[in-house]
């Protein structure tokens, strides 16, 4: 049962996370409970709260070892928290931490906990390998069998194709594409150039280089395995260097290592609270989370598998009263830029926003110049469901230096779904 009269203000009190690095690098060796535990526990050190128990931590990986079926438990057993606090995984795709921090904070606003953690890990280095089914349901077979003749009985069906182990899988089951083919598509349709992606991704690497440089993230990562900062951002990329780069999933195409996400290992974790219990720990609140709004297309007929967040927003903006225009910064995830650019192409659109959205006019254009600001994730990496909350904590701080205004949060993720949110201050 949900108590409470009337919605109280979700605070962000902010965020912590591991660096970002490529996979089978400088986490090699590290699985998705060792980062999810040192993100959590460099909250913990921050903001004091060893020993405390909170209302909830909320968490999840998207590839994640069957060993890891309570995951952020038992990050949370290891991160100084109280022994006493709850834990939950949930997982969907790119947007897990982001949705866990929307579902956290609908706990807070309805009175039913004062604190929470949302966060996300993946790796992509240490990836559970498995048997295939037939060989998982000779054991099982096996294992039912009442008597010596039954239990051995399967074994003898054992053939060379049941010790080939199986990869996680990389492509959509609907479709057979990956990602990657798929926003290919997606660019064809919207005809985003090669040279549009590739200025976006020179932008990210440059934003992302003077956020360093500034100082900007200096209290929103803490040192893990001897790494301090995220190592895939290129102080000395070029438009040049981004030309000669082949394209990476169609050999007419126009996707490159170069203007989409790397493999990334890493964890993030952000802090949410009732306005009072910031208050009576003197913990400063950086800005509010007011709304969030998930959506899904039909990828397998009708849309691009990651055009999700372009019927998300809208409908988000519905909610709040707002326009498109009506933001200060955009946080735009870039799975790959032309996703980026297909959401921003659609929303300008008068065709789509009519047939699509039942709009009467476009969207219109945002302000890129507000867009990612800090560097976007084709530089500074993207363990799935890592992402999100690395984009809360970022985007409350920006806010915070400002001292006011309002920003807008856009991530697509596999399956065809979008998770989108506005922070405000």
């Amino acid at each position: 049962m949900i108590v409470g009269s009337s919605p109280r203000r979700v605070a962000i009190i902010g965020g912590m996370r591991i660096p970002f690095a490529r996979s089978m690098g400088a986490y090699a060796q590290a699985s998705n409970q060792d980062m999810l535990t040192a993100a959590l526990r460099g909250v913990v050190d921050r903001y004091q709260l060893k020993g405390e128990t909170l209302g909830d931590v909320g968490a999840g990986a998207v590839l994640k070892h069957s060993r890891d079926f309570n995951l952020t438990r038992e990050a949370v057993l290891g991160s100084g928290l109280a022994p006493e606090t709850p834990a939950f995984d949930l997982q969907r795709a790119c947007g897990t931490s982001l949705e866990t921090a929307i579902i956290l904070g609908l706990k807070i606003a309805a009175g039913q906990i004062d604190s929470a953690i949302a966060a996300g890990v993946d790796t992509a280095s240490d990836v559970p390998i498995v048997y295939p089914d037939s060989y998982r349901k000779l054991l099982l077979a096996s294992a039912r069998g009442r008597s010596l003749g039954e239990r051995i009985g399967p074994w003898f069906g054992v053939r060379p194709k049941h010790f080939k182990p199986q990869l996680p899988g990389v492509s959509e089951p609907r479709t057979g594409l990956s990602m990657g083919q798929s926003c290919e598509q997606m660019a064809k349709t919207w005809q985003i150039s090669r040279e549009e992606q590739d200025q976006l991704a020179l932008h990210s690497h440059l934003k992302a280089a003077a956020a360093y440089d500034e100082g900007f993230y200096d209290d929103l990562i803490v040192e893990f395995a001897g790494l301090k900062r995220d190592n895939n951002v290129r102080r000395d990329t070029s438009i040049e260097k981004l030309a000669k780069l082949k394209p990476s999933f169609d050999a007419t195409g126009t996707l490159t290592a170069g203007n989409s996400t790397p493999m990334t290992d890493g964890a993030s974790a952000v802090l949410l609270a009732s306005e009072d219990w910031a208050r009576s720990r003197g913990l400063p609140v950086l800005a509010y989370l007011t709304y969030g709004k998930v959506a899904a297309v039909d990828f397998v007929n009708k849309e691009g598998l990651l055009m999700a967040p372009a019927y998300a927003v809208p409908r988000m903006l519905s909610d709040a009263g707002l326009r498109l225009q009506d933001f200060d910064v955009y946080e735009i995830h870039e799975a790959f830029e032309a996703q980026v650019l297909c959401t921003l192409k659609a929303w300008e659109s008068p065709q789509f926003c009519r047939e699509r959205l039942g709009l009467s006019e476009p969207l219109g254009p945002i302000d890129r110049s507000k867009m990612n600001l800090k560097g976007g994730s084709v530089a500074i990496g993207h363990p799935f469901a890592a992402t999100g909350a690395r984009i809360v904590a970022t985007l409350a701080k920006l806010l915070a230096q400002r001292g006011k205004g309002r920003g807008l949060i856009s991530i697509c993720t596999a399956g065809g779904m979008g998770v989108t949110a506005i922070l405000e201050r």
